[in-house]
């Protein structure tokens, strides 16, 4: 049974995680760390201290047993540089099976954020894929405001409420366009909002498990 250690921002990602995955003959560890949002905005925040922490986090999380690392925070992936992945273990950033099915787009693309922490990180990273792949991407990001504070505070059925309604009103702005919840606490509000637009919204979940399964070479549990 393979071994795989999640790294979180918040608590709310492990049950959407273990959903997931659930299908699977999997053991799930999972290490959460919302700290560095809530000091974010203090005077002696630097990038540096946050690139500190999550380097440190990876390098203990590899050495707890584990097979493999997911990040499922997309503030985490925006900072983590090259040499951070350089681990004997596969690292999978939770956006990685998203940029590939969303590569295959042939519309314009809309990543819709709730923390605007994350828009820069993970706009720049969409741009490096694409062009590493030698495809052309029309995307922009919009930011769903004074959200992101509703979730860390763990007012869950607020924080999903308003999400879902900035997704349905900015589905109204963009029609044409593929609409993208760009992080994984947006997920279940998209699948909300997706009910009533009775149309599709990209999220970071709905091709993890497939790509996970092809990328460590999962097997499903056994049935009896």
């Amino acid at each position: 049974m393979k071994k795989i250690g999640c790294f979180h921002a918040h608590y709310s990602n492990i049950a959407q995680i273990e959903h997931a995955l659930e299908p699977y003959a999997v053991e799930l560890v999972h290490f959460v760390d919302p700290g560095l949002d809530r000091i974010k905005n203090d005077a002696h925040f630097t990038r540096q201290l946050a690139e500190k922490k999550v380097r440190d986090t990876i390098e203990w999380i590899s050495g707890c047993h584990v097979d493999a690392i997911l990040i499922t925070c997309t503030y985490f992936t925006s900072i983590m540089r090259e040499e951070f992945e350089r681990l004997t273990i596969p690292m999978i950033k939770i956006d990685e099976p998203l940029f590939q099915e969303l590569s295959k787009q042939d519309k314009p693309i809309v990543f819709v954020f709730t923390n605007p922490n994350t828009i820069e990180g993970t706009m720049s990273q969409f741009r490096h894929y694409t062009e590493s792949k030698g495809i052309l991407a029309l995307a922009e990001s919009r930011l769903i405001p004074n959200t992101f504070e509703l979730i860390m505070q763990g007012k869950t059925k607020e924080y999903i409420g308003e999400v879902a309604s900035g997704l349905l009103r900015l589905a109204k702005e963009h029609p044409g366009a593929k609409l993208v919840a760009a992080q994984l606490s947006m997920v279940p509000a998209a699948r909300y909002a997706e009910s009533i637009l009775n149309a599709e919204i990209g999220n970071a979940l709905a091709s993890l498990s497939s790509y996970l399964e092809q990328t460590l070479e999962l097997t499903m549990k056994p049935t009896f």
